[in-house]
């Protein structure tokens, strides 16, 4: 009898088993996406009770209503919490305006990051991996963020201060023994999809990456990469990835990835809609303060206008904005909210203003651009003809700048420059000449008075940075 027990015993444990996960990635804030995307977390855990729920990080920065809320990142924290998150990796947005020593004594999920190394000043609370038990199956879980060529992530770097990373490649092969003790073991990986598929080729012991940082919307045709299953997802909540992993004899054995669509599930969560009406309720965001009369079809459009703003406000002969600052690439004609402004300009930074003169200028930009179309500065009061290395592509081969009405800059005329605290921080070229002054108020919150006093706005076809094939 105690024979053909163990026999049994024996055959139900060595049947096949599936683990089911529900990722995203890059959420950035979306609230309003969060009802729709909690009824299909109901769904899937009514099928599948042991369900995981992760993301890869940036789950903040990009609705004001969470950002502005205090403590800032609450509303998403909190919709997170009653979707039953596992556990999220912590993404470079997840520092902004310092909001993360806050959120984690406030979320019910860890965050989980193994190249970062935090003083206990900080307040902030990271786990180097985590294991779960689903259904006695366990699921060892690492994390990791991307490193810019400073060797911090993409945040301002005050920011991160009492906070030392280390390479990501390298951390996550530190725990390659979780490979030995789990039946599954997954990455949730910040650090790009390219990065990622480094990571699949080096560690083939990882079973899932669940990526993030890079917006690539992948697929169920995505082939597995050294065996490594790799996903992500656009940002804002466009899509959720199921992934089903099936468990035989402990080791991963089949792996599958459904993309659903969230803003479109017919069934969210009541709970949640009213959440989000009762944070979305602030009437302060949904002032008008000017009109487009024609809709905004590029970043560059958009980034002209801020700089506009920023250099007609406080009467500056020159005004910059990093690339990126610019969170919103699209707008379409008609009133711009107080919400919207926000959303164009997100994070906060102060307004700074300093001197140059024409050469230091000159250098300034060249050195800051990069080279690079995803790192040359927004202008206003001066114009940039820029030459790609080849039509399509990222690399620039060559810049003409002059000022705004066509005119050389002078090398030797000192020029009044006002720019954000973040492009001071992140300039990593001669030193300048001047000290920066720090102006009393945020550079989003000199576009807002700007398009106040404006009333209306129209920005289609005009950018002050020009860009060129090569044969042009």
């Amino acid at each position: 009898m105690l024979c053909l027990l163990t026999v049994w015993i024996t055959a139900v444990y060595a049947q096949k088993r599936d683990i089911h996960i529900l990722a995203v990635n890059d959420t950035h804030a979306a609230i309003e996406a969060m009802p729709q995307l909690v009824g299909i977390i109901d769904s899937l855990r009514t099928l599948y009770p042991g369900l995981l729920v992760f993301s890869a990080g940036d789950n903040r920065t990009g609705d004001p209503i969470n950002d502005k809320f205090q403590p800032s990142g609450l509303p998403m924290v909190a919709l997170m919490n009653l979707a039953g998150f596992n556990a999220s990796a912590i993404g470079n947005h997840e520092f902004d305006d310092f909001s993360l020593p806050r959120l984690c004594s406030l979320s019910a999920f860890r965050y989980i990051c193994a190249n970062i190394e935090i003083d206990d000043s900080t307040g902030i609370s990271a786990l180097p991996y985590q294991v779960f038990d689903v259904e006695g199956l366990k699921v060892g879980v690492t994390g990791a963020i991307q490193l810019n060529k400073r060797g911090t992530p993409d945040a301002h770097p005050d920011l991160l201060r009492g906070l030392r990373f280390s390479s990501p490649f390298e951390a996550v092969k530190r725990h390659q023994w979780l490979a030995e003790q789990c039946d599954a073991t997954i990455l949730l990986s910040h650090v790009g999809y390219q990065e990622d598929l480094r990571i699949a080729e080096e560690n083939p012991w990882l079973d899932l990456i669940i990526g993030g940082h890079s917006h690539r919307q992948l697929s169920e045709e995505e082939p597995l990469h050294n065996g490594v299953l790799v996903t992500q997802n656009r940002n804002l909540l466009g899509r959720a990835v199921h992934i089903t992993l099936t468990v035989d004899s402990g080791h991963v054995v089949a792996k599958q990835a459904e993309y659903l669509l969230v803003r479109t599930f017919p069934h969210p969560n009541k709970v949640a809609q009213a959440m989000v009406q009762t944070f979305t309720s602030d009437p302060y965001f949904k002032r008008v303060l000017a009109h487009a009369e024609t809709p905004f079809t590029s970043r560059n459009e958009i980034g002209t206008m801020v700089c506009d703003a920023l250099r007609t406000e406080t009467g500056a002969d020159v005004a910059l904005m990093n690339f990126k600052g610019i969170r919103v690439t699209r707008l379409k004609a008609g009133d711009i909210t107080v919400k919207k402004a926000l959303e164009i300009d997100p994070y906060g930074s102060q307004a700074v203003v300093l001197t140059m003169t024409g050469s230091e200028l000159e250098r300034f930009i060249m050195t800051y651009g990069q080279m690079n179309t995803y790192k040359f500065p927004h202008l206003s009061g001066l114009k940039a003809d820029v030459t790609l290395v080849k039509k399509g592509d990222n690399d620039i081969a060559a810049v003409k700048l002059t000022m705004a009405d066509g005119s050389k800059i002078k090398p030797k005329k000192t020029y009044r420059v006002v720019t954000s605290s973040y492009v001071i921080a992140t300039y990593k070229g001669e030193p300048l000449s001047s000290t920066p002054t720090v102006l009393n108020t945020t550079t989003s919150e000199l576009t807002m008075q700007y398009l106040e006093r404006q009333k209306t706005v129209s920005y289609q076809g005009r950018s002050q940075v020009n860009y060129l094939s090569p044969n042009e």
